[in-house]
């Protein structure tokens, strides 16, 4: 019997505080609205620019939980998964005394998240095939929060649903958050439908990706209905601009899924030519499972030096097991052509 309680991990000040009331928190009813030092011009095509945004906008809660097929207090928008990841660490990590632990090679703005908080890292490695390691509960102390991206930034690598719920179960007492900002790429990997059985279980998500919305920094945090009511005690005013949320509810529409789903699919396809082009050159290629493919080569700095020398940018990294490989995101067609062209210059 699962026995966590999320009250007994958060920072002990934050059971006794009162969050700040904005204007839109404690809301009203009336035609004349005086209660925000708000501008009473609207210089913006955009209805009611200048106005503050409700916190946590209704008609974007209501769509990304139907999409996520979770209900509405299981949910919190964010500026991008960034925020989420911040929020949980402010929310359950006392500066100078707790810690997280991550699986590495990862997303590195975890441990970047938790050193500017003070907080400590304990980073393990994953195995050689990019799965978790054996005995690792045993291995991360008192960590509170368990970072596990899936699919993995940077490896494209994923671990499977059940051995996600064994990680959930082996740590009880600690949250586990898993990184599904790639989830629409491989949605059979999700495990947001195991909130309901596991309150130490978070998922954080994004519309930076699938739903081409980088720019807009919008993404969600899928959690049981305490931790959600622990993490607003801390999350900003307004942290979802109007726009934004604008944007956003248009991409969760009927419309804007189908589009999504179909741009995957050309991605998925892009990335495949892209796949078979690296190995045809030599490179060892890690199956993709996002919207990019790692390569490991002989010569890494001589591809890296053909690329720039034609205008493309891909990722490098400096990481000891990915000294010799290079990321490249996938890309449309011209786009990918012109890599093509570029890749087998090289033989």
């Amino acid at each position: 019997m699962n026995t966590f309680d999320a009250k007994q991990l958060a920072r002990p000040e934050l059971l006794e505080l009162t969050p700040y009331q904005s204007a839109r928190r404690i809301g009203g009813r009336g035609d004349i609205w005086i209660n925000a030092n708000e501008s009473p011009f609207n210089n913006s095509d955009i209805d009611k620019l200048n106005r503050y945004p409700e916190c946590q906008p209704p008609e974007l809660i209501e769509a990304y939980a139907a999409y996520a097929g979770v209900n509405t207090q299981q949910l919190i928008a964010s500026r991008g998964a960034d925020e989420a990841i911040e929020l949980l660490i402010r929310t359950f990590c006392v500066p100078g005394k707790d810690s997280i632990a991550i699986f590495g090679p990862t997303y590195g703005m975890y441990a970047i998240s938790a050193a500017t908080f003070n907080v400590e890292v304990t980073a393990l490695s994953l195995t050689g095939d990019y799965q978790l390691p054996e005995s690792w509960p045993t291995q991360i102390g008192g960590a509170k929060l368990v970072f596990i991206c899936n699919p993995n930034n940077p490896t494209g690598t994923v671990i499977s649903k059940a051995d996600i719920e064994q990680a959930i179960i082996s740590a009880p007492q600690a949250i586990v958050v898993i990184d599904e900002a790639y989830i629409e790429f491989r949605p059979e990997y999700s495990v947001a439908d195991l909130l309901e059985k596991y309150p130490n279980l978070v998922v954080l998500r994004t519309l930076s990706k699938a739903f081409a919305l980088a720019g807009a920094r919008c993404g969600f945090m899928l959690a049981n209905q305490a931790i959600i009511d622990l993490v607003m005690l801390v999350i900003a005013p307004y942290p979802v601009p109007l726009p934004v949320s604008v944007l956003a509810t248009q991409a969760l529409s009927s419309d804007g899924i189908a589009l999504m789903q179909q741009q995957v699919a050309s991605l998925n396809q892009q990335g495949e030519r892209l796949s078979q082009v690296l190995i045809q050159i030599g490179a060892n290629v890690l199956k993709a499972n996002g919207n990019f493919v790692l390569a490991q080569f002989e010569d890494v700095s001589k591809i890296a030096t053909l690329l720039a020398n034609n205008g493309i940018v891909a990722r490098a990294y400096k990481d000891p097991r990915l000294a010799n490989a290079i990321r490249f995101s996938f890309a449309s067609i011209a786009q990918t052509d012109k890599l093509v062209e570029v890749l087998l210059s090289s033989n």
